[in-house]
């Protein structure tokens, strides 16, 4: 199955790759043309200058313009046609380096990492080898903070229940996920700051000195000044009259050089930018939606008209940059204040359509985190939508379940706890999978949560808030040692458990950073104290008298084993969950295969 899906993505990238080669030839093409455009405006200024005919540059511009703005525009789709599927081209390879190898060539998450996070860190949520690392595909700084905040903390049953009909249908529209994502992949840069900018730019005015009298007279310079080239070719007296219009309108477009130097600075960095963005929104608006999530955001997007105006104003933008040819920005600004009129009416576009976009923006960062979510529904059809129970109890049922991050050798396993108050004591060797298991059940229930499938056959889950107590170390910087970082992380689990919603704990060896007796008795106060509580949750240890809990409260706590099969000295692992309590270890085996015997054995 998996071999298929990789053969899809490889033919899918082969194409993408041809396609982008002929949009390549084709924007060539325009560029040698556009050169000989520019050739024909210098010929056309010398015999202008040969003939003393000014008409001959009229008559010219008007033509090699009108022709050099089509090879401008044609040259300009060309090249983001040839761009768009050279990006596909890389979201193909992606998926496949993602299937293959877990490379991604997303962010990973890593500045969402934190150790005094009720879970992320203890669960690889975030940083290298991290669920995120593995679905994010998200480009857009808004959207990986969209994702990382669904990973972060659990949703409302309605909520995920949204998310999954929307991840259901996106999974369904696999070309299109592809290729809104070929669309954002320019934002993948690193920047995390471009769209605050591009607000920041909507939000502040150019504040042009004499605009409201300088929008008069660029509706009237044209005509002025081919009059009176009209009337020169007549009454030769009108050439003074033309020269000094000509003058005058240089005189202003010079006299407001500050002004559009400043415009063209910031126009010119997010130019381009607002272009891929129109297309982003245009692929949202045009697509046909009928999940109640997915439908609202895309309503949202057509009510607006986002992606008509955001490419009016990008349309704007590539305008002033037609200055850029000197030639062509002396024409241009000589007879229609080319530079005036354009930030003058990028201006008015700010004024007028700048007020919630913000919002709009935020729709792309929803559907960036619906379509990293629906990334394991696509690559891993074995995985499943979990059901959300609608319970105010604690319901956690897999069937089949195994941690998503390990590819090879995965071993899965069943769990049940059925709307009751328990707490699970697993005992068990080393290596034998306790860490593994809490760590399965954890990081799925963190995706069942934010509404994506599960690595599981079957899964229902109710809403619980995850806290865990697992990788604890000592700071150097907060000046913490390991046993105190312990206390710390104890301190906020039993708090947790009394004041959140829901808490299901998952502990992993308490009081490692203290004697063998004071651990087994700290061990056991504090699960005590947590069964006090009314607490839920997962203890693994080696400690087997912390199994002796189970008789004390028959009713509240049960015991699950992780065992070993010794065969000629050789350890076997089958990393099966089983009830009762482990009665095999191996720490004087592992020991004794590293030369140390230890006494008894």
């Amino acid at each position: 199955m998996q071999q298929t899906i990789i053969d899809n993505y490889t033919q899918a990238a082969a194409k993408a790759k041809q396609q982008a080669e002929e949009f390549k030839k084709l924007a060539n093409n325009c560029s040698l043309l556009r050169l000989a455009v520019f050739g024909a405006m210098v010929l056309a200024v010398y015999f202008t200058i040969q003939q003393d005919d000014f008409t001959v540059l009229a008559v010219s511009a008007v033509v090699l313009l009108g022709v050099f703005a089509w090879l401008v525009s044609q040259q300009g789709q060309y090249e983001r046609r040839r761009d768009y599927y050279l990006d596909l081209e890389r979201i193909n390879l992606n998926e496949i380096n993602s299937l293959q190898s877990n490379i991604n060539l997303y962010n990973n998450g890593q500045r969402y990492y934190n150790e005094k996070h009720f879970y992320s860190s203890d669960l690889d949520i975030f940083g290298n080898a991290s669920l995120f690392n593995l679905i994010n595909r998200a480009a857009t700084s808004a959207g990986n903070d969209e994702l990382a905040g669904w990973l972060s903390a659990p949703a409302d049953q309605s909520i995920i229940l949204q998310r999954q009909e929307a991840v259901k249908e996106i999974a369904s529209k696999k070309e299109w996920k592809k290729e809104l994502q070929a669309l954002l992949l320019f934002s993948n840069d690193g920047d995390v700051n471009h769209l605050s900018n591009l607000f920041k730019y909507l939000h502040t005015p150019l504040n042009l000195s004499g605009e409201a009298w300088l929008v008069k007279y660029a509706k009237v310079a044209p005509l002025l000044l081919t009059a009176a080239i009209i009337a020169a070719y007549f009454l030769p007296v009108f050439k003074i009259a033309a020269i000094v219009i000509g003058l005058l309108n240089m005189g202003l477009v010079t006299s407001r050089a500050a002004y559009i130097k400043k415009a063209d600075m910031i126009a010119d960095k997010i130019g381009s930018m607002l272009g891929n963005y129109a297309g982003v929104f245009a692929k949202i608006e045009q697509e046909e939606w009928s999940g109640k999530y997915s439908k609202y955001l895309a309503q949202t997007l057509k009510k607006n008209q986002t992606s008509a105006k955001i490419k009016e104003l990008s349309g704007l933008i590539s305008k002033l940059n037609y200055h850029l040819n000197v030639i062509v920005g002396i024409i241009l600004n000589l007879f229609f204040l080319w530079d005036i009129r354009q930030i003058i009416a990028i201006e008015d576009w700010k004024r007028n359509n700048s007020g919630n976009f913000e919002d709009a923006f935020d729709v792309i960062a929803q559907f960036e985190a619906l379509i990293s979510i629906a990334v394991p529904a696509i690559n891993y059809p074995d995985w499943t939508f979990p059901e959300i129970a609608d319970t105010n109890g604690y319901t956690i049922m897999a069937k089949n379940v195994a941690h998503p991050l390990i590819r090879n050798n995965r071993v899965d396993n069943d769990y049940e706890l059925n709307d009751a108050f328990k707490v699970d004591i697993i005992t068990g060797s080393n290596m034998a999978g306790k860490s593994t298991f809490l760590r399965t059940i954890g990081i799925n229930t963190v995706l069942a949560l934010s509404g994506a499938p599960v690595c599981a056959s079957v899964m229902k889950v109710s809403v619980v808030t995850i806290v865990s107590y697992m990788r604890i170390k000592d700071s150097l910087n907060e000046s913490t040692s390991t046993f105190k970082a312990e206390l710390d992380r104890l301190q906020m689990l039993l708090a947790a458990v009394e004041h959140e919603q829901r808490v299901f704990f998952l502990i992993d060896e308490m009081l490692r950073g203290t004697n063998s007796m004071d651990k087994y008795l700290g061990s056991k106060a504090v699960i005590e104290q947590l069964i006090a509580k009314k607490g839920v949750g997962m203890v693994a240890t080696h400690d087997l008298q912390i199994a002796r809990l189970e008789d004390k409260y028959p009713g509240y706590v049960r015991n699950y084993y992780f065992d070993i099969q010794v065969q000629n000295g050789e350890m076997l692992f089958d990393y099966k969950l089983k009830h009762g309590e482990c009665k095999t270890f191996n720490a004087s085996l592992l020991l004794k295969q590293i030369g140390i015997n230890v006494e008894g054995e």
